[in-house]
């Protein structure tokens, strides 16, 4: 009974951990996509196709490239964590 207390506790605080480092990964994540530069010049060209360039492939160098792993980092985290805290 007393190992059974102990591990209802042991998960309750791994969820409680969970939880807080979901809510880090989130905040995280929204400010890495905020700080991703802008592909397209103008918000009514994604809408009309304006904008020819937008889907060329084109080579991400230096800071841009550090943003973009680090967003698919922090994205696939964010589902992990969310799909553990969900079957949990």
């Amino acid at each position: 009974m007393i190992l059974v207390k102990k591990y209802v506790k042991l998960v309750k605080k791994l969820g409680e951990f969970m939880e807080t480092l979901l809510l880090i990964v989130s905040i995280l994540l929204i400010a890495i996509v905020l700080l991703q530069s802008n592909k397209a010049s103008d918000a009514s060209q994604i809408i009309t196709g304006g904008n020819a360039e937008l889907f060329q492939n084109q080579k991400e160098r230096g800071s841009e490239l550090l943003i973009t792993r680090i967003t698919l980092i922090l994205g696939l985290a964010f589902f992990v964590l969310s799909f553990i805290l969900y079957i949990s």
